[in-house]
């Protein structure tokens, strides 16, 4: 008679499903992110917070409090303007930047943009004369995720800091000259060498910034190559950046 696997076979067996419905459930909320539809999707499946994965999402109560917690200034990286991030790039504030980014989460850019606000006002940007720069998306994380995660939050924070006074201008001034590599699994130098010259400003924009405080808004510190870079194009353009709000910061 054949022998029925053991009970720790069948579970081992039973996992490889779940993580293709995760990877399956992934796929249709980028989808429905790049339709429009994400709300829709995130009704019929069920959402649930994005960091801990208990019902009351898109945050729960207790996780919103996370976020919430005052933001930090970063530690110096080289070329860099001086950087206030939300908070660490780790746990459950990993959880739902990496929600909204790369799994379609866009309920979260509520959340997320307010925060945005709470670290420019932390970091004193929230005056009058201040233009926020955003740092903008490669072709190929445009494509990947169905546009760019990062103008929508910058979008949120500028409405949230209306409420403080007038709303500061944002002015996408900077675009891509040539391709990029994945930044994800490249070290310190290769990171710096693979953003170097990869940004520009756009034609006419340095004169929308000339006489501003011009901040720039990117959603992650790691090395600080790509922030580096952005500050490097802006001061070839005779801009000088007085500072960087960033959703969290890694290392």
């Amino acid at each position: 008679m054949r022998r029925l696997p053991s009970a720790p076979a069948v579970r081992r067996r039973a996992l490889p499903v779940r993580r293709g419905a995760a990877a399956g459930l992934a796929a249709w909320r980028r989808l429905a992110a790049a339709t429009g539809l994400a709300e829709l999707v995130d009704l019929a499946m069920g959402e649930r917070c994005a960091a801990c994965h208990r019902p009351g999402g898109p945050v729960c109560a207790a996780c919103a409090d996370l976020l919430d917690r005052r933001p930090r200034p970063c530690r110096p990286r080289p070329g860099c303007p001086p950087a206030w991030a939300g908070g660490p790039h780790a746990g459950r504030d990993r959880a739902v930047l990496i929600a909204y980014k790369e799994h379609g989460r866009r309920a979260l850019a509520g959340p997320l943009g307010r925060r945005l606000a709470r670290v420019a006002a932390a970091g004193g940007h929230a005056v009058p004369g201040t233009v926020f720069v955003p740092v903008p998306a490669s072709p190929t994380a445009l494509r990947r995720r169905g546009g760019d995660p990062l103008r929508l939050l910058v979008s949120v924070m500028a409405a949230e800091l209306a409420g403080r006074g007038s709303p500061p201008p944002v002015v996408p001034a900077l675009r891509h000259v040539r391709p990029v590599a994945d930044q994800s699994r490249l070290g310190a130098a290769s990171r710096r060498a693979n953003l170097a010259g990869a940004l520009a400003v756009r034609p006419g924009a340095a004169a929308l910034l000339a006489g501003r405080r011009v901040v720039i808004v990117d959603d992650v510190l790691t090395t600080g190559a790509t922030l580096a870079e952005a500050a490097r194009a802006l001061r070839g353009s005779g801009v000088r950046p007085r500072g960087a709000v960033l959703l969290a910061e890694r290392g």
